[in-house]
């Protein structure tokens, strides 16, 4: 299995039901590596860049795991991404560090999916609001694949939530995250 980095931006993870139950999901996956940025740095100016740096190149693929904070990410990892990706390493001539890696987010949301498109309360799709993070993963030359979300943070049944994360560790398990149409065609 490919050796896959999660970075782990939750703000309060003693009190969020969802993505403890992902974090509990996956626990004992020796090829997933669990980074949790919160308990790691607390602030932006404790982000050892060096350190991130070097667990990026140590995996194949790159998970950024979060709940959606006011349509974006918590404030840390903005932070992290300001700090880590910077240019010669991430982006720039000589910037092809994360060239080729696979890319996700795994993201948990308090609103139910139907909020997320025109007419809906949100008025955005989910697509349009994390296109920021899409932008960035191109940009940085990873292979950006699809979103791993959980939807209705304070409503989701029990059941409904360890089915997710169940899903979320074999979705972690898969060899091949692309969703090229010439894979379909192929097959």
């Amino acid at each position: 299995m490919k050796k896959t980095l999660i970075l782990l931006c939750h703000p309060n993870i003693a009190e969020s039901r969802l993505n403890k139950a992902l974090i509990q999901a996956i626990h004992g996956e020796s090829h997933v590596t669990l980074h949790d940025l919160y308990a790691t740095y607390k602030e932006a100016k404790n982000i050892d860049v060096a350190k991130e740096q070097a667990l990026l190149l140590a995996h194949e693929r790159i998970v950024l795991q979060f709940p959606l904070y006011w349509f974006s990410t918590p404030g840390l990892l903005k932070d992290w991404q300001d700090r880590v990706l910077e240019y010669g390493f991430a982006y720039g001539s000589s910037g092809d560090k994360l060239q080729g890696k696979e890319f996700k987010i795994a993201l948990t949301i308090g609103s139910p999916e139907y909020a997320y498109q025109s007419g809906a309360y949100v008025q955005s799709s989910l697509s349009e609001i994390l296109k920021p993070i899409e932008t960035m993963a191109i940009f940085t030359r990873m292979l950006f694949t699809p979103t791993f979300a959980i939807h209705r943070a304070l409503k989701i049944s029990d059941e409904e939530l360890a089915q997710k994360a169940l899903e979320y560790r074999e979705l972690l398990r898969q060899e091949d995250w692309t969703t090229s149409h010439a894979k379909y065609i192929a097959s």
